[in-house]
């Protein structure tokens, strides 16, 4: 689900650069990239979840699952939801006029309008954003440290620094890799619903739902365009300034929008077929072929009973 409203016009190279492509990143990048902002996730240096022996605790997979295929299947997914991915490790994180300069170990300087951090280790590219107050210093071993400050950022991932958003260091979602995820979802969402805003749509309408409906619940009142104008306007508060040129195309885009989440019997089909595939592509040959031998025997035994 994409659509055109995004801030390509601006002179950045990225609408959005997500520093990490752990759990949090990858996440944080499905999120704004299937809204339609060019995103991209640079992803090389210290990883904890990779100390992981082997990750139980994952829902979804009642058999636990290695780090390995975790991490092919998170990369698969932000791939195909519109990512780019960058083995490059970013160093510093600055200001420039459209938004942020993001320097990178191999010599690379790419822009973009908004940054999310998703790196648990180390903040410290940051530090040319907000300087010390980011860091806090404790005391380890008789010696004084520096950290970044996991209280820096809101709860919602925004920070003082207007466009930058921490999806990790956080306290509350570092300790478990479903919650880090989690916390990655929440993020891309406030800043999609902060683009939203910055787009000129009402707080009341900003709200952003990546949620795939049946077609068969479009009842003949919601097949009406004029009945989701309606609805539209009916949420639109009385004292918003947006021209009504302006006004118009925001409500046109947001009912193509709604519109397209609407999915035919024969496209979910389609899609569970293709989801499918797309996990058989992360699953050992030799045990599909096992499976197949089994499920195989299985069909004959019960055709000659």
């Amino acid at each position: 689900m994409t659509t055109s409203d995004t801030d390509s016009q601006l002179a950045t190279d990225h609408d959005v650069v997500v520093v990490g492509g752990g759990p949090a990143g990858c996440s944080a990048g499905v999120f704004t990239a299937r809204y339609g902002l060019e995103t991209a996730i640079f992803d090389r240096g210290r990883s904890s979840i990779k100390q992981c022996a082997y990750l139980e605790n994952y829902l979804g997979f009642p058999g636990g699952i290695d780090i390995e295929t975790l991490y092919g299947l998170m990369y698969d997914h932000a791939e195909d939801a519109g990512c780019e991915l960058v083995s490059d490790m970013v160093e510093a994180v600055e200001r420039c006029d459209d938004g942020f300069a993001v320097e990178t170990q191999d010599g690379r300087r790419v822009t973009a309008r908004r940054v999310v951090a998703a790196t648990r280790y180390d903040g410290e590219y940051l530090r040319p954003l907000d300087g010390d107050a980011m860091f806090e210093t404790y005391e380890y071993d008789g010696k004084s440290h520096e950290q970044f400050d996991r209280s820096y950022p809101e709860v919602d991932g925004t920070t003082p620094v207007d466009g930058l958003y921490v999806a990790s260091p956080s306290d509350e979602t570092d300790h478990q890799t479903i919650m880090a995820a989690g916390r990655g979802a929440r993020v891309g969402l406030t800043l999609v619903e902060d683009h939203r805003r910055e787009r000129g749509y009402p707080d009341a309408l900003a709200a952003e739902y990546d949620w795939m409906r049946r077609e068969a619940e479009l009842d003949d009142e919601l097949d009406d365009r004029d009945r989701w104008r309606e609805l539209f306007d009916d949420r639109l508060p009385d004292d918003h300034d947006l021209p009504e040129e302006r006004l118009a195309e925001l409500r046109e885009r947001e009912i193509d929008r709604r519109i397209d989440t609407y999915l035919p019997r024969s496209e979910i089909k389609r899609r569970t077929e293709q989801g499918h595939r797309r996990l058989l592509d992360h699953v050992d040959d030799d045990l599909i072929l096992e499976a197949a031998r089994e499920i195989t025997a299985e069909r004959q035994s019960e055709t000659n009973e």
